[in-house]
């Protein structure tokens, strides 16, 4: 997903005049203070942003649009049509209501394993950094443990351990954020030694403003798009490893979501019987909605490393030099001598 250099990449800081210079070179206006947090709006992130959007607003207001989606009806498995959009399953439950609900669960998990795995790896990493000494050594022995466990085998041991009837959406997600915050610590921890020596945050030391402040104020914004970056990369992880959970039957058992929904698709023999309809729209949400976060995370590694923006213009740029070398030659075939000239005056 996003490949973080925390020994090369440069911090928000350092990237300033670097981004200034390119806005100057490209006719655009610099942006400055907050606006340098934001990606540069793209086809890539708009699309990105117009797949997160629509799927979230398929959750949090699908539910309020369908049906109930565990009512049973005397029509099992039976094809899309214009009663049931998206068909029924076996016991005639209808598959729209049923995505519905779900999406709505997978976002939940979504959401809670990405803020208490971006808290965890912002305390340790973050904090561990800037205090030094004990405070980081113990952190770090503490994050090189999680890091050395094996991830995948510890969420299915600690999951195969929680009673199948408290196994909910919380259960699941604090599984997941226990076992995915180590590496974003290591990352956040090297970016914090880096800042922690500029001179601002010398003189915040000095002045004898408290470390909390320091850390809020002068150290915490130049780590805001790795911190994002973080996020969404939990949030896809989270989805994931629910989905492979629940597909397995080690996931949220007393609630709906994604992967609950494929599990029982393969228990009712979905793929054997044909019915493409009941397992194919929740393997299609993950995939988009993976696909958009990506596409988000992939414009937030522009702020992280400014080279990638760099290239991105100068790609941009020679491809209008080249249209424009095209339009002139073809107007040099049509107007002769004229349009030569004008040709030799744009160059």
């Amino acid at each position: 997903m996003t490949n973080l250099k925390p020994t090369s990449e440069p911090s928000v800081a350092d990237s300033a005049e670097l981004l200034a210079e390119t806005s100057a070179e490209s006719g655009r206006p610099v942006r400055s203070g907050w606006r340098m947090l934001l990606p540069t709006m793209t086809p890539w992130l708009a699309i990105g942003l117009g797949l997160i959007v629509a799927i979230t607003l398929f959750g949090v207001i699908g539910p309020y649009l369908v049906g109930d989606p565990r009512a049973i009806r005397d029509m099992g498995l039976t094809g899309p049509s214009a009663d049931f959009w998206l068909g029924t399953t076996q016991t005639g439950q209808d598959v729209l209501a049923q995505l519905a609900h779900a999406t709505r669960g997978s976002l939940q998990i979504g959401v809670i394993v990405g803020l208490l795995a971006t808290a965890l790896s912002a305390f340790f990493g973050i904090y561990g950094a800037y205090r030094g000494r004990a405070v980081d050594e113990v952190f770090s022995l503490f994050t090189n443990v999680f890091l050395v466990i094996p991830g995948l085998p510890l969420v299915i041991v600690i999951s195969g351990f929680v009673p199948a009837e408290s196994r909910g959406l919380w259960t699941i997600a604090v599984v997941l954020a226990v076992t995915s915050w180590a590496g974003s610590a290591r990352v956040l921890r090297a970016q914090t030694l880096s800042v922690r020596n500029r001179d601002y945050v010398a003189a915040s030391q000095v002045s004898g403003e408290r470390p909390w402040r320091v850390i809020i104020v002068e150290i915490l914004p130049n780590l805001l798009p790795v911190i994002a970056s973080q996020f969404v990369f939990a949030v896809i992880a989270a989805i994931l490893g629910e989905a492979g959970l629940s597909f397995i039957g080690l996931g949220a058992s007393n609630s709906s979501t994604l992967g609950t929904m494929l599990f029982y698709a393969q228990n009712g023999f979905a793929l054997s019987l044909g019915a493409w309809w009941w397992f194919i729209p929740p393997g299609l949400i993950i995939a988009l909605f993976g696909t958009g976060l990506s596409l988000v995370n992939f414009s937030i590694d522009e702020i992280i490393n400014p080279k990638l923006k760099n290239l991105r213009l100068h790609r941009k740029r020679a491809r209008r030099a080249a249209r424009l070398e095209r339009e002139l030659a073809q107007a040099a075939r049509r107007g002769g001598p004229a349009a030569t000239a004008s040709k030799e005056s744009a160059r």
